[in-house]
């Protein structure tokens, strides 16, 4: 197959999903969670191969943390699916109207863009969440897993796409990307039929090589190098909670602060408890070189780490000499996603949330991100801090769009 006839395919499944009803689509997603629970087992062995071979190729444990399925990651997958079955169908849902008429009464509906393209690094059951967005959406689905990944791909990909087809929907509403060999991500997202959009999911350097491949519009996720500003009058408590949470999602911690700024009024003993406290949950402790001064046992952050991702249980300190300073820094040198401040002052935290430009600002709170909303309203796929309409974290309607029907009478 072509990279322009999968994606001609893709859309001519786009263009049946687009008008199919929201029954048939709710039970294409209903089957899906059905297919992955009956076909656990050979999801798992598919896995342990898929395991086995990269350990024996050096992939880093990152990445092998990313790509081991268990039992329990494959149910919450198949939690998310049934929630997501559970939603109202967002096609021709009547949103605001921002353009109106002069003459008639305008809507603004929703309706799907068409053919999404999920790039994923490892994280074999992202595909699926994929999959059910997509699918309660109306989109059809390319997928391109990474190579580590590749047999528990494959075999997700057919028991989802089994799935859609034993609901009466095209079977390509769902293409596996990955099976087509001899074409590269730029023979795909170069072409003259492109993707509507395309979401990368991945490490940030992994992210942008993707980026780099692709003309047609991306969704750009962002995972990691999180702040939190530990202020003068902060509880030890509540930053030590909000960073210990903030690491808890499993396999990958999106919104794990990795970075903590620091008021120079904090009690070293504070910071000597809260350092304990952290080794003793398995994390790394790295400083400033005031801190490591002070501190010789710490290890010395390099310039460029400031703006790195960890993916990891580490966590370096700065010093910084006020609030003002610490929005500065964290607007230059964070992924700009998820920032947190800790603070018995409600005219700083305020402060704080005008002038630190992320995606989204914690006061007092973990940042930890959940692909399953507490209220299961909404399944979450990653978080964008791209400007525009889809920022945020990208659900149903981040892969939606609109169209105004304008009422008159034609009347002079």
């Amino acid at each position: 197959m072509s990279a322009n006839s999968a994606i001609q395919q893709a859309t001519e499944a786009a263009n049946v999903l687009r008008t199919a009803s929201s029954e048939q689509r709710t039970a294409a997603i209903q089957a899906m969670a059905e297919q992955l629970l009956k076909q656990q087992d050979a999801i798992l062995e598919a896995n342990t191969l898929d395991l086995e071979t990269s350990r024996e190729m050096a992939i880093s444990n990152r990445l092998l943390e990313w790509l081991k399925l268990t039992p329990e990651r494959l149910q919450k997958v198949i939690d998310d699916l049934l929630t997501l079955s559970r939603l109202p169908d967002p096609i021709g849902r009547v949103v605001a109207t921002s353009q109106p008429s002069v003459h008639g009464q305008t809507f603004t509906e929703l309706l799907p863009l068409g053919v999404i393209a999920f790039v994923h690094e490892s994280l074999p059951d992202l595909a699926a969440i994929a999959a059910g967005l997509c699918m309660r959406s109306g989109n059809s689905l390319l997928l391109r897993g990474s190579q580590e990944a590749r047999q528990t791909n494959l075999a997700i990909f057919q028991v989802l796409q089994s799935a859609i087809i034993e609901t009466d929907l095209p079977a390509d509403s769902l293409i596996d990307l990955a099976a087509q060999e001899d074409y590269s991500l730029r023979d795909f997202f170069c072409t003259e039929h492109q993707p509507n959009l395309v979401i990368p999911y991945g490490r940030p350097s992994w992210v942008q090589q993707t980026v780099r491949q692709c003309n047609a519009p991306i969704l750009q996720t962002a995972i990691g190098n999180c702040y939190l500003y530990w202020s003068a009058s902060g509880s030890l408590e509540k930053v030590r909670n909000a960073i210990l949470d903030s690491h808890r999602t499993q396999p990958d911690a999106v919104n794990g602060i990795e970075k903590v700024l620091v008021h120079p009024q904090l009690k070293q003993s504070s910071l000597g408890m809260l350092w304990n406290s952290l080794r003793e949950n398995g994390f790394e402790i790295r400083g400033d070189e005031h801190f490591v001064n002070e501190f010789p046992d710490l290890t010395l952050v390099e310039p460029s780490e400031w703006r790195q991702s960890y993916l990891q249980k580490t966590v370096a300190f700065k010093l910084v000499d006020r609030l003002e300073d610490a929005a500065a820094w964290m607007n230059q040198y964070s992924s700009g996603h998820a920032n947190c401040i800790v603070t018995d002052s409600y005219t700083k935290s305020q402060k704080f949330a005008q002038q630190v430009n992320s995606t989204f600002i914690y006061i007092n709170e973990s940042p930890r991100f959940h692909r399953l909303d507490p209220g299961e309203k909404q399944v979450f796929l990653g978080i964008s801090k791209q400007k525009g309409s889809h920022r945020g974290a990208i659900g149903v309607e981040s892969l939606m769009t609109t169209k105004q029907i304008i009422l008159g009478n034609c009347s002079t």
